[in-house]
């Protein structure tokens, strides 16, 4: 018996290969033509640019350390509380930044984390597209108030606010500073979470209905945790860009560097102290001029490791649909 295809099965696969063949042939000139060829260099120097900016900051940051580092040992930086390099009796304890820093960045965490992702859930799940329209611009409106403006905000209408419930409280506060910083971060939860929220295919809501699951229900325990990725990610990226908020803690916050976690004290945060030192005041190549990049190169590795974080995080936890 003979085993050899009829033409009327081979035919169609042969003009098959041939059409795969020629949208290969002529996706490849297309791709080879000089204007997508320039296309694609100008693309890569721009990502090029990026990633030599960061290894130039990097750079900058380890050799200008290099000086403190061979006069304040590893051991007073990490082992020592007090932060006074401008005082007469210098002592150079990272810690007494950190501790303020720390304290300003969970205060904004506890105001922006539940109110972005409760704006982001009503948004996307409740909100009609008039609502949405309306409401989803004026909350990233924002992200481009400048961050002085907050600093003032905070200086010159929440703290005294606060201090009608909180009596004896200080001008300069890490409660005002951490509130108001938080307040800068919701857009930034509320929108990357509102896009995560987004990105969930309507069929897994739907499925969830046809169970007999409420709204709430379908938002809670499917919606959210199907976009869990990219809602931790926005939580990561919100948080690290409050440690490396600078003008509302250098105004609101205070330049006493202190170990505390009292929300009511004075306290200064590593980003202040830059300021602070960088005014003009300090000579160039002294021990004080060094410690702005010793701090700054501390902010660089924790903001990086959030980052790193935050990107295992996403990987992690992402669903594709």
């Amino acid at each position: 018996m003979s085993t050899e295809p009829s033409p009327a099965t081979t035919a169609p696969e042969t003009e098959s290969s041939a059409a795969s063949r020629s949208d290969d042939d002529l996706r490849q000139q297309v791709y080879n033509s000089p204007k997508e060829r320039a296309i694609k260099y100008l693309l890569g120097a721009c990502a090029l640019i990026s990633v030599l900016t960061t290894l130039g900051i990097a750079a900058v940051l380890v050799v200008e350390s290099i000086p403190f580092f061979q006069t304040v040992p590893l051991t007073e930086f990490f082992g020592e509380t007090r932060w006074t390099p401008q005082f007469s009796e210098k002592y150079f304890g990272i810690w007494a930044l950190l501790s303020g820093t720390v304290l300003v960045t969970v205060i904004s965490a506890v105001v922006a984390l539940p109110v972005g992702l409760a704006s982001a859930i009503f948004i996307s799940e409740y909100a009609t597209p008039l609502v949405r329209k309306i409401l989803k611009p004026g909350l990233e409106l924002l992200a481009g108030v400048p961050t002085v403006v907050y600093g003032y905000f905070a200086l010159t209408f929440v703290t005294p606010l606060l201090q009608t419930f909180i009596p004896g409280l200080g001008v300069y506060n890490a409660l005002s500073a951490g509130i108001v910083v938080g307040i800068m971060i919701i857009p930034m939860v509320a929108s990357l979470s509102e896009d995560a929220l987004q990105a969930v295919p309507d069929s897994l809501g739907k499925a969830a209905y046809a169970l007999g699951a409420t709204k709430f229900e379908t938002v809670l325990r499917v919606n959210v945790p199907a976009a869990f990725s990219g809602i931790m990610a926005s939580f990561i990226l919100a948080v690290s860009r409050a440690i490396g908020e600078t003008m509302i803690v250098t105004l609101a916050a205070g330049a006493s560097p202190k170990m505390t976690l009292d929300p009511t004290q004075s306290i200064q945060t590593m980003t202040a102290f830059i300021v602070q030192v960088s005014k003009g005041d300090t000579p160039q190549g002294t021990i004080v001029y060094q410690s702005i990049f010793a701090v700054g190169l501390m902010l660089f590795l924790i903001t990086l490791a959030m980052n790193i974080f935050a990107n295992r995080i996403t990987l992690r936890y992402q669903e594709k649909y």
